[in-house]
């Protein structure tokens, strides 16, 4: 089983306008909701694929409510989800149809208590002995310690529990420290980490850092992966376009999955590419088109070294 951790979950709300424009009114022509926090989305897309999937984090209020009513009807995902007394936020996607443009705005989440937040470690350290690995995904809402996710990444080691770790800022930095087996940042939360604006360079600081394997979203461009059995590149074989809404979060689901199924780094990452730009490609923010996954899969440009033993 893998777990997904989403301290900061959310219920995404996606709006779409013939066009969006400041300051006027707009008549929305579709309404989507589903459970959303970027390991929601990666516990999603792991069930799509076939694995056993656990999600934890917190969940409260009437919003709180309405994702885990939500989640039921997921196939595959288990909800381990912790209640609080704040109510879980909101997501808002407004996509505009002329552009395929997507402006978010996003709520910042319930404030934790600190009672609350032992009560989550608690319930992570009864999930740990049952799973074969954990992502640590998103933002932490107000009253999280800022080193958190270095803390839970110290608890799945010492289990024997591999750890994919997705964040930006401090809690990415002191998780960095902690040692998890693998990092998902895009280039800019690579730039504020290391301080460098070039891929490779940066890519590799984030290594010397601590973690074990570092993979780059470079957005339409792939991925970059140093890991200590090579570096690669991985690139769609066209453009694609649409709506990237949950495509680095299809990413992890790739990596993941790739991870536990011992896959060679090449796969894993065509299968991260994959699986992204089949999300951006799919009708509805955050799922992926299996059609279009497993057309591209096998098109994914993997080019790279395998390091010397």
């Amino acid at each position: 089983m893998i777990l997904t951790v989403t301290l900061n979950t959310a219920l995404d709300i996606t709006y779409r306008v013939r066009a969006l424009r400041p300051h006027t009114s707009h008549r929305v022509t579709e309404v989507t909701e589903r459970p959303g926090g970027k390991g929601l989305n990666v516990a999603r897309i792991l069930a799509a694929l076939g694995h056993e999937v656990t999600v934890t984090g917190f969940t409260g209020g009437p919003t709180g409510r309405v994702v885990q009513d939500r989640l039921t009807a997921v196939p595959g995902v288990v909800d381990a989800l912790v209640p609080v007394t704040g109510p879980t936020r909101r997501t808002i996607a407004v996509v505009d149809e002329k552009t395929g443009d997507t402006t978010q705005l996003n709520e910042p989440g319930p404030v934790i208590t600190p009672a609350e937040w032992s009560a989550f470690q608690e319930a992570y350290e009864d999930l740990l002995p049952s799973v074969t690995a954990v992502a640590l995904c998103g933002s932490l809402p107000p009253g999280v310690p800022v080193g958190a996710y270095a803390g839970l990444i110290r608890d799945a080691r010492a289990a024997g529990v591999p750890v994919l770790l997705d964040t930006s800022g401090e809690p990415l930095r002191r998780g960095v420290a902690a040692r998890p087996e693998l990092i998902k940042p895009n280039a800019d939360e690579l730039a504020e980490l290391t301080g460098s604006h070039e891929p490779l360079r940066a890519t590799q600081d984030a290594r010397r850092r601590g973690a074990h394997a570092v993979i780059a979203s470079l957005g339409p461009a792939g991925l970059l992966a140093v890991t200590p059995e090579g570096r690669w590149r991985a690139a769609p074989p066209t453009p694609v376009h649409g709506n990237p809404t949950g495509a680095g979060d299809s990413a992890v689901a790739g990596l993941l999955s790739g991870l536990v199924e011992h896959l060679p780094w090449p796969d894993r990452l065509a299968r991260a590419v994959a699986l992204s730009a089949a999300t951006v490609l799919a009708p509805v923010a955050g799922e992926f088109d299996r059609d279009a996954y497993e057309e591209l899969v096998g098109r994914v440009a993997v080019t790279g070294e395998v390091s010397a033993a």
